[in-house]
């Protein structure tokens, strides 16, 4: 199997993050994704030498700015400036692992061919992810939904011989960095500033680690869940398919057949019960486990799109003859994607307390705290463990 993983216009998956990150792999720019850059960089820097008409953050300010011209030999300090400007982030360090995912996504956005780089800018990034240099990014500074403008200066401040950077465990100064490998400090050309601060790299480098985390997290709880229930000598039941076949959601679905995997053979689940029907937190599993798996599901999905994006601003479109400042730098697929998977994991969490609080409530022939003399033993305690439980209804 190759060590490295080949950046091009093919869909970066949730899988393939996972396979490069976790398991070291290194990178490099497919032929068309080499191509794509080259052909959008000569295009630009057609379009400045042909015409002196404006574009935005190209050749003008920035923000409210943005009708004063910038003159040409100015445009390296343009950039530069701009991305010195903001990097002016606080709080903690960010995750070498986050800071690691952040690169490998801008990577993949400019390799599309429709940011106006420099090839060379595109290889540092890379050699900075292949030789594990960290770019020291801060936490706080963004601007939340509307794009990652701080954490982005931090990222490529180094790339042109400024701030700090994780190497070897050591935090260090960039240009120690660069003098070991012998590499010069790229020399921002137009639009470039503008291609590395704009995006939403920082978001979605957090997003995927969180996903992947829920996917984990997901599975865990199913397994758990199920000991549970077979422990609480529960009724498998609410598992059966006829039950779920119809209210078809596929969560719903999964988790139900899961759970009749995971205990198939037991002699615990199989047993004649004396109770009727087990309390929510046992019975509604499949519904609950289910709704999650649902959202994690609409959130990869919105994850991936994003992974796949071109983020930054303007766009450079050679072979529509087209320079359009807009909006992709924008995060609030993301963030409203985020508040439903947050939402979505604390019912996971909310769900297991209460089955929790039944194992330990010395229920169906359990001992109090699952201990033997819980008086002299502490045993696993819940604040209100031995308390009467009030009847789930329905």
């Amino acid at each position: 199997m190759s060590k490295y993983y080949i950046i091009s216009p093919a869909k970066l998956t949730l899988k393939d993050i996972n396979d490069i990150i976790f398991n070291n792999k290194k990178i490099k720019l497919s032929d068309d994704s080499v191509s794509n850059i080259k052909k959008s960089k000569a295009y630009l820097n057609a379009k400045l030498a042909e015409s002196d008409k404006p574009f935005y953050g190209i050749n003008t300010g920035f923000g409210s700015l943005y009708d004063v011209k910038i003159s040409k030999r100015d445009l390296t300090k343009l950039q530069e400036n701009l991305v010195m400007s903001h990097a002016c982030g606080t709080g903690d360090k960010v995750p070498e692992v986050i800071v690691k995912i952040m690169l490998l996504l801008k990577i993949k956005s400019l390799s599309y061919g429709h940011s106006g780089v420099q090839l060379d800018t595109v290889k540092r990034l890379i050699d900075f992810f292949n030789n594990d240099i960290f770019p020291f990014v801060y936490t706080q500074g963004s601007l939340g939904a509307s794009g990652d403008l701080a954490p982005l200066a931090h990222l490529s401040l180094p790339i042109i011989g400024k701030g700090k950077v994780t190497y070897k465990n050591r935090l260090v100064k960039a240009t120690t960095v660069l003098k070991k490998y012998n590499w010069k400090p790229i020399k921002l050309e137009a639009k470039e500033g503008l291609a590395l601060l704009n995006g939403t790299q920082f978001m979605t480098a957090y997003g995927v680690y969180c996903l992947l985390l829920s996917h984990k997290t997901s599975y865990l709880a199913d397994i758990v869940a199920s000991i549970s229930l077979d422990a609480f000598d529960g009724r498998i039941d609410p598992f059966n398919d006829l039950v779920h076949l119809i209210r078809p959601h596929a969560g719903q679905l999964k988790v139900a057949r899961r759970f009749r995997e995971f205990l198939n053979g037991s002699e615990l689940i199989n047993r004649e019960k004396e109770h009727v029907q087990d309390p929510y937190s046992f019975r509604c599993i499949p519904q609950v486990h289910g709704a999650t798996k649902d959202t994690i599901d609409f959130v990869e999905k919105t994850m991936i799109t994003e992974i796949n994006s071109v983020t930054d601003n303007p766009n450079i479109f050679p072979d529509e003859d087209e320079i359009i400042s807009a909006g992709n730098f924008h995060g609030q697929p993301l963030a409203l994607a985020f508040d439903y998977l947050k939402i979505a994991m604390a019912e996971i969490g909310n769900i297991s307390e209460r089955r929790i609080f039944q194992l330990v409530s010395g229920l169906r022939g359990l001992p109090a705290f699952l201990v033997d003399n819980p008086e002299f033993k502490p045993g696993l305690s819940t604040k209100n463990a031995g308390k009467p439980l009030k009847p789930e209804t329905s």
